[in-house]
């Protein structure tokens, strides 16, 4: 049996707030973004994320347990023939929410629930790669300046070292140049 949600709910009876999410859901899948509470938005999400990965799966058996929550048979269609197919390499992460101000009326925390419409970039470059990365060339070119300026003092050999990561950056191109010229 599933465990119900604590805390209130939305409108008082358990009925009402699963027609409040049907509606919201419905709402998000026909414009692609909706303006609510921040409450309703993180209530939501799940929800639109499951019915999302249902869709994915295209069958008609989904396409069933989604109509028994979205119950527009036009916005069915439309989330299982365009919006499904739009994320069909991303394993989750369908919706973002974004926090706005607050609501003038009633000072309610409001946010924005849409849909992520940008592709998935699978290759994540970390913070440290860029800058091991740029290590060993910095290392190669520090030396090929040293001896040309074996006469120049200590500071300028540092002043060598501080530029070298963006001499380094600066060569990467040229380096690859050269390599094809070689």
């Amino acid at each position: 049996m599933p465990k119900p949600t604590k805390g209130p709910r939305f409108g008082g009876s358990p009925a009402h707030e699963r027609l409040i999410l049907a509606n919201l859901a419905t709402q998000l899948f026909q414009n692609g973004r909706i303006r609510t509470t921040e409450a309703k938005a993180k209530r939501l999400r799940p929800l639109a994320e499951k019915l999302i990965t249902k869709a994915k799966k295209g069958d008609i058996h989904n396409r069933r347990q989604v109509l028994t929550v979205v119950r527009d048979k036009g916005v069915v269609h439309h989330l299982f023939t365009e919006i499904a197919p739009t994320f069909a390499e991303r394993p989750g992460g369908y919706t973002r929410i974004t926090k706005l101000g607050p609501r003038k009326g009633d000072a309610a925390p409001m946010a924005v629930i849409e849909l992520v419409t940008e592709q998935l970039n699978p290759v994540r470059v970390s913070r440290t790669a860029p800058a091991a990365a740029a290590a060993p060339v910095a290392e190669e070119t520090a030396p090929a300046e040293t001896p040309a300026e074996e006469t120049a003092p200590a500071t300028e050999t540092s002043e060598a070292v501080e530029t070298a990561p963006e001499a380094a950056e600066a060569e990467q191109p040229a380096d690859g140049e050269k390599k094809d010229e070689a």
